[in-house]
């Protein structure tokens, strides 16, 4: 079975939903409210877990009463959480969640996630060089995701970056890394004033840019392939799609599906998600999957 390692953010959800956005200074009144787990790195774990991958998730949690409910979760869903420290005098991270108009907005608290240190990755080296399949994210600390980078590149692992939330990473360590899988705002922070299509061209078949309801692009080597979005039946939460996508991309690959049929099939996965409120609640199982008359058979690797 092919082991991936997932390096990154463990966090609680605090959703409310209301009709629209409150203006600046504005109190409106919501629908609902309600709490649930998430971190993009957590969120990433389950949605691999979720579709029968074996998963290691690296990561750490505070000193507060949500730490043992998150350390919980990952290991109810199967996510080996061994290596998640439990950092004292801090906070366990979270998000704010406002959800209207389908769409969303977020505050990001990273709490102790800032705390996924060189230190806890060099701990966890063992099971870092044994993956299949590195998956980080940007709710760590650069330093950390940079050393995390280089000791993948010297071991020979692949790694995939999903650069969000956005912010500038040097070109070299993009050179490092084997997949990068940006939405449309956090490709223009990467590469600034800089033509999606050239890029594309430049990054061939690590690029892959998310474009939300319009699909996903990557460059094959050849020409610029766009992979067309599968529409959901409702639209309840887009949250987690990302994740989603990202978790499924990563189980797809290292099942030694080609790029373009891993980037089908985790638009399948994301497409589903988004019809169930929670990041990872909505994130679907492969029978779930295997109900869609979108899925296809070549997909099947159980």
């Amino acid at each position: 079975m092919k082991r991936i390692t997932v390096i990154g953010s463990i966090s609680t959800d605090f959703f409310a939903t209301a009709p629209r956005f409150p203006q600046k200074g504005e109190t409106i009144t919501g629908f609902s409210f309600d709490t649930g787990f998430g971190g993009k790195g957590a969120n990433q774990a389950i949605a691999i877990s979720k579709l029968g991958g074996t998963v290691s998730m690296i990561g750490a949690v505070g000193s507060d009463r949500f730490a043992e409910p998150l350390i919980n979760n990952l290991t109810e869903n199967g996510v080996n959480a061994d290596n998640v420290e439990r950092v004292t005098d801090i906070n366990s991270g979270s998000a704010l969640i406002t959800l209207a108009e389908q769409d969303n907005n977020i505050i990001y608290i990273p709490g102790a996630n800032n705390k996924v240190s060189e230190k806890i990755i060099h701990s966890s080296k063992k099971i870092i060089l044994e993956s299949d399949l590195i998956v980080i994210q940007n709710e760590i600390p650069e330093k950390t995701v940079e050393y995390v980078i280089n000791l993948c590149q010297k071991a020979g692992v692949p790694i995939l970056l999903n650069p969000a939330p956005a912010r500038k990473i040097d070109r070299a360590l993009i050179d490092q890394v084997t997949y990068l899988t940006p939405n449309e705002t956090e490709c223009e922070v990467l590469f600034p004033n800089k033509d999606i299509k050239s890029v594309l061209k430049e990054y061939p078949n690590k690029l892959i840019v998310t474009l939300g309801s319009e699909g996903v692009i990557y460059h094959n080597g050849n020409s610029i392939v766009k992979v067309d979005p599968i529409e959901p039946k409702e639209i309840v939460d887009t949250t987690g799609a990302g994740d989603t996508f990202n978790g499924a991309l990563s189980i797809a690959i290292v099942n030694d599906f080609s790029l373009e049929q891993a980037i089908k099939f985790a638009n399948l996965a994301a497409s589903i998600s988004i019809e169930k409120l929670g990041a990872q609640t909505g994130s679907p199982t492969l029978s779930v999957m295997k109900e869609r008359n979108t899925y296809e058979k070549i997909w099947d690797f159980k």
